[in-house]
């Protein structure tokens, strides 16, 4: 909602919101002069003329029932997105199950680079920007595509990406097979161009036979787009030869970590060569970028401790994610794990297990359900027992996750790293929830002790 909220201010619109829990989101949203109320409530949709609500909106929420009964059109977030795609020209519409924030904040940094008057939606905050979002006068748009219970088909992809298709919201889509028709459905979509991982199985049976402009890109020459002489340097920085089409483009530094950040830098290399960006503003623009927010983003370092915070909530993402930190230079690494939505934890539970025995230690929170009650009678220590060492507080499992249980959950996790981490450790928090306030709570008690 933020980057809708962005781009939507930007031309002039006047805007009204609300939302549950204060945040450093509606402290900026605020700080853009629009009003805010705390707490969902009937009178706060009086005077408008359209009312936009995001999915996780319960439909006995009074807000949202007020809303229709007022008379006054109401839309899901994705169809107003939907629409915002079709006012530009170049809508170059960023999809895959993983790796979309930061190769869609990747596209956006190098446009911005190379002087063009973008709009942009991304679902991280991008220093360069400002934010999640944009308003340009250009028409250029790049927005990020979530697959989820199929929004992205609500969009006017003129130029559409898919770094990979994985198996994913399966309370929804059942079957990986029925996930990769989602992603045929949607490059199907696209007026122009697609530009997809030549490398990822799953995606190529997504495009298979779709008559389409394609370029691919992937890890080795069979793509379109590759890269050469990869190295990596100090955990952080990565240095490969981008070739397109056989000829060596030059060399591209990422200030991110991993294999999947080269081939989501590949993916915006596709992108702004399509687009005619000169390769210099493509290096310049690579170079400067220093990640999305909640993208492996280092919050702090105290008492020699690194403190890092990471979006990733799905098997695949948290094997990257922690591969990555456990090939740094780091004594241990301490991994705080806030698992997200029951029917996702109950469904890939034993690939959850899997890689959460990648680093030295894991930490779990309760389950955030978010959209979602536990219909599924799942809990964290389901998860808990299958990873040897987990560290997790039992709760009473009969209670609602509110916020007064939620803190005190996130408090004793908060006392235990602080008296167990050591000199040297790195502790990263990862989740698509708030598990990033366990970070900042970290931070704050080893900045105050002696």
């Amino acid at each position: 909602m933020y980057p809708l909220a962005q781009i939507l201010h930007g031309q002039g619109y006047y805007l009204t919101g609300s939302d549950n829990n204060e945040t450093e989101t509606l402290d900026a949203v605020r700080k853009m002069g629009i009003p805010v109320f705390i707490g969902q409530r009937a009178e706060n949709i009086e005077g408008a003329d359209l009312i936009v609500h995001t999915a996780a909106i319960m439909e006995d929420n009074p807000e949202l029932m007020a809303a229709r009964a007022s008379g006054v059109p109401v839309l899901e977030r994705a169809d107003l997105l939907g629409i915002i795609t079709s006012w530009f020209e170049n809508a170059v519409c960023v999809s895959g199950t993983h790796g979309k924030t930061t190769a869609t904040s990747m596209i956006t940094q190098i446009l911005y680079t190379a002087g063009i008057d973008l709009s942009a939606y991304i679902g991280g905050k991008l220093p360069c920007i400002g934010g999640s979002g944009i308003a340009g006068k250009s028409d250029t748009l790049v927005c990020e595509s979530c697959e989820f219970e199929d929004h992205y088909l609500k969009l006017f992809p003129d130029i559409a990406v898919i770094l990979n298709v994985d198996a994913d919201h399966l309370d929804y889509f059942g079957t990986l097979e029925n996930v990769i028709k989602s992603f045929r459905t949607f490059a199907g979509n696209a007026s122009k161009l697609l530009i997809v991982n030549g490398s990822d199985e799953n995606t190529m049976k997504a495009v298979e036979g779709l008559d389409k402009k394609i370029i691919t890109f992937g890890k080795d020459s069979s793509c379109d787009v590759y890269p050469e002489n990869i190295k990596h340097e100090n955990g952080l920085l990565t240095t490969f030869d981008a070739v397109c089409n056989g000829k060596k483009l030059g060399q591209i530094t990422l200030h991110v970590a991993g294999i999947h950040n080269v081939l989501n830098a590949l993916a915006a290399v596709a992108v702004c060569d399509y687009l005619n960006i000169d390769f210099a503003m493509v290096q310049k623009g690579l170079e400067e970028f220093r990640g999305a927010k909640r993208r492996f983003e280092k919050l702090g370092f105290e008492k020699g401790i690194t403190v890092v915070d990471d979006y990733a909530h799905h098997p695949t993402e948290l094997e990257a994610t922690l591969r990555a930190a456990m090939e740094m230079d780091f004594r241990k690494v301490w991994a705080v794990f806030q698992p997200f939505t029951f029917s996702r934890t109950k469904i890939l539970l034993d690939d959850f297990a899997r890689v959460l025995t990648i680093p030295d230690y894991t930490v779990l929170t309760d389950i955030m359900g978010s959209r979602e009650k536990n219909t599924y009678g799942i809990f964290t220590r389901h998860l808990a027992e299958k990873i040897p060492g987990c560290i997790w507080f039992p709760q009473d499992e009969e209670k609602e996750w509110d916020d007064e249980r939620k803190y005190f959950n996130f408090s004793q996790i908060c006392d235990y790293i602080c008296e167990n981490a050591k000199e040297g450790d790195l502790v990263i928090t990862l989740g698509c929830g708030d598990a990033y306030k366990i970070a900042k709570m970290i931070l704050k008690k080893l900045s105050e002790e002696e």
